[in-house]
């Protein structure tokens, strides 16, 4: 059986925990230099991961951004941009979204078994559509990925699925910008909801960076001991 894919979860949050707010627009919480060390992030990975409501409520390209770093891949041997994953319970995905119409990286989705018909009639043209159980199960996701020859995978939100990770160990390392700014708004999403995380007062995560970009702050937590492995 092929060892799991280093797994490295990415967010950014406002001071007080927030991944967005309530209103129809994306909220910007990081810049354009930390967008830059993120497409750098991107463009070190075999595969990047989102749920389906990031799909839905962002429509992210989820493409590497630099021309540069498009041209080192393929001179390695690899595509320009990583495989695009997501999961979903009830495939409820727009064909239209970017996740399946940017860039022509392979395109993966993961869905719930009682809807693979539903998912594989709305994408299945644009995405190769895999039965992951009921409910999706991350871990069996995980194997499957590393057959498919991810060996460094990139989860990039939102909050219910970097909880999904986290909560099951599943994670290597942590990436969390902190934008300087409140959200103050109980009805936005935060980074992660309740649950019980290998991490807490009696086992705290460890913190091997701390960095200022521009106006944000870049905490980097090791969480297993593969930290640093890929």
């Amino acid at each position: 059986m092929s060892r799991r894919p280093y797994v490295l979860l990415s967010c950014a949050t406002s001071i007080d925990g927030y991944i967005d707010d309530a209103s129809e627009q994306r909220l910007l919480l990081s810049n354009e230099d930390d967008l830059d060390r993120v497409d750098a992030v991107r463009a070190s990975c075999d595969a990047i991961l989102v749920g389906a409501a990031t799909v839905r409520r962002d429509n992210p390209r989820l493409l590497v951004r630099s021309p540069t770093r498009q041209a080192e891949r393929v001179a390695a041997g690899r595509p320009a941009s990583p495989t695009k994953v997501t999961l979903t319970a009830q495939g409820d995905l727009d064909p239209a979204a970017r996740f399946f119409t940017a860039g022509d990286p392979t395109r993966l989705v993961y869905c719930a078994s009682g809807a693979l018909e539903k998912t594989q009639e709305r994408v299945g043209r644009l995405a190769t559509v895999i039965d992951a159980g009921d409910p999706v199960d991350p871990a069996w996701l995980l194997t499957d990925l590393a057959a498919r020859g991810v060996a460094r995978l990139m989860v990039e939100g939102g909050g219910t699925v970097h909880a999904q990770f986290l909560t099951a160990g599943l994670a290597d390392e942590l990436h969390l910008v902190v934008a300087p700014f409140f959200v103050g708004d109980g009805r936005a999403p935060r980074f992660v909801g309740e649950g019980h995380f290998p991490w807490h007062p009696g086992r705290r995560a460890h913190l091997v960076e701390a960095r200022q970009i521009g106006d944000v702050v870049l905490l980097r937590y090791a969480l297993s001991d593969r930290f640093g492995e890929a």
